[in-house]
């Protein structure tokens, strides 16, 4: 006999759901599991199909296990309960608008001094910094020895310093 996973689905997604709720878990968790009961079955069935054909305890001893780990992996979070006070001085990861500014400046320096750079300099910084070449790699398309290239991008990133406050 086949496992025609469609068929069981229509047949049997309901009734672990429902197995599922009663476990304790809300609509939305009930649902993943559900899902993920007949993925796990998609992806590895049975191994004894032809012997031991009994898709409705397998699809429920499955969304057990699911159901179990799903409990376990709750059980080692750790969920605290924050005053509206306390949720206030939660840091935002975005940066500040003073940040974003500065950045921008600094951006428009560092702009700036590249377009002040001699155009072989320039070419060779853009292409090792900008392009992720490597100086092998640049001193070959430019025609010039991997320590003169090295000199010109070494120059660029002096240039650079120089010219860009704050760093």
């Amino acid at each position: 006999m086949t496992w025609e996973l469609q068929s069981l689905f229509a047949r049997y997604s309901r009734d672990i759901n429902r197995f599922l709720r009663r476990r304790g878990h809300s609509a939305e968790i009930a649902d993943d599991l559900t899902q993920e009961t007949f993925v796990r079955v998609l992806a590895s069935p049975p191994p004894d199909v032809e012997t031991n054909y009994n898709p409705r305890a397998y699809l429920y001893q499955v969304s057990r296990n699911l159901s179990i780990n799903h409990q376990r992996r709750e059980s080692l979070l750790q969920a605290v309960d924050l005053s509206g006070e306390e949720v206030q001085h939660i840091e935002d990861p975005t940066p500040s608008a003073e940040s974003v500014v500065y950045s921008r400046q600094c951006l428009a320096q560092v702009e700036r001094a590249l377009a002040e750079l001699p155009e072989r300099t320039r070419t060779a910084f853009e292409m090792h910094r900008l392009g992720g070449k490597t100086i092998t790699a640049v001193a070959q398309e430019l025609g010039l020895s991997t320590g003169r290239t090295w000199q010109l991008i070494h120059e660029a990133y002096r240039h650079i310093l120089t010219r860009v406050e704050g760093f």
